[in-house]
């Protein structure tokens, strides 16, 4: 973040910071909240007081410092980072005034102050809630159409598919044609949810048996895009229950985003071999492109009633880390975003 200008006046804000690097999931004690004064803008800066921020289970592995990937680690003793979405409070840049909306990655802090740059002005009106703007539905959409090369008449498997990728993902692959979308979720709860709630087709609680065999059950014909969010024993279900020219969109790995250890990989190759199987990671960055034909066709979704946008609101920074943990563990459906202003 840029050095901002002294203080002229007498705000104060809270902000995360990470006081120690866990080898496993993280305690309260490797978290500090502070409060802080809040700077004025500098030339070219906006200071922007924060609505709500985004949790995302690879925050943990931004903790634990795990090498490879593809945003940096947190470092010791400095604010946390992620998405956030906010409002323009001061601006010292023409490109932005006051009271404009605005996404960024300075999350984890009540005030960011930067250079105007760094914020994207969106639509006020496009949504009933500022929070919408940081679901993860572009992910989504990207891994289906771009990593996965989703056609009408695929059968489709999610992982984690109550989570904030997963259940947009087995929408938005009903809605683009797939002829059966089958979620895995961590309880019965979050089974009917899927099945209910979110319109997919078959469910099944990973926690009940063989992964094969419930993944065999749900799609007895074989299935030919796999959006995976888990890796582990789901990937290399998957992977066996493939059908031949099947395609696998690496998008998460929460097997191992409790901290550094590693899962058993996909296993065997050689099924990806006789199957021609196409594994394929990626990020939303790759596609840029994606993001104007996702937003109108979202819009319409939501307008018409076709897509249910999932969340779970969480108050004050205070509570972001233990919600954090909670996050990771399953305790919650849909996006997590922690509510930041009033």
């Amino acid at each position: 973040m840029d050095a901002p200008s002294k203080s002229t006046t007498s705000r104060t804000g809270l902000q995360v910071r990470l006081v120690a690097r866990p080898a496993d999931l993280p305690a309260p004690g490797d978290f500090e909240i502070a409060e802080v004064a809040v700077p004025d803008p500098a030339a070219g800066q906006v200071l922007v007081r924060n609505l709500f921020m985004s949790l995302e289970p690879a925050m943990l592995m931004s903790i634990a410092g795990v090498p490879g990937l593809p945003m940096p680690r947190y470092e010791i003793g400095e604010v946390m980072y992620g998405a956030a979405i906010g409002e323009v409070v001061a601006s010292a840049d023409p490109s932005l005034g006051a009271g404009d909306l605005v996404l960024h990655r300075f999350g984890w802090r009540e005030y960011a102050v930067a250079r105007a740059g760094l914020f994207r002005r969106v639509d006020r009106d496009a949504y009933s809630t500022p929070s919408t703007h940081l679901g993860s539905g572009l992910v989504a959409y990207v891994g289906l159409m771009d990593a996965a090369e989703l056609r009408p008449g695929d059968t489709v498997f999610v992982s984690s598919a109550a989570g904030a990728t997963g259940n947009m993902a087995g929408q938005i692959a009903r809605l683009k044609g797939a002829s059966r979308v089958i979620g895995s979720a961590g309880s019965p709860g979050k089974v009917a949810h899927l099945t209910g709630r979110l319109g997919f087709d078959a469910a099944f609680d990973h926690h009940d048996g063989p992964i094969v065999d419930r993944l065999r059950e749900a799609a007895p014909d074989g299935i030919d895009v796999y959006f995976d969010n888990v890796g582990g024993e789901q990937l290399r279900a998957a992977i066996e229950v493939m059908n031949p020219h099947g395609r696998i969109a690496l998008c998460g790995a929460l097997d191992r985003q409790g901290g550094s250890r590693p899962d058993d990989g996909p296993g065997d190759l050689l099924g990806v071999i006789g199957k021609r199987l196409t594994l394929r990671g990626f990020t939303m960055s790759d596609h840029p492109d994606r993001a104007p034909e996702f937003d109108t066709q979202f819009r319409t979704w939501l307008s018409e009633g076709a897509i249910v946008h999932d969340e779970t609101v969480i108050d004050g920074l205070a509570n972001a880390p233990q919600a954090l943990l909670g996050l990771v563990k399953g305790a919650y459906t849909g996006k997590t975003v922690v509510r930041l202003g009033t």
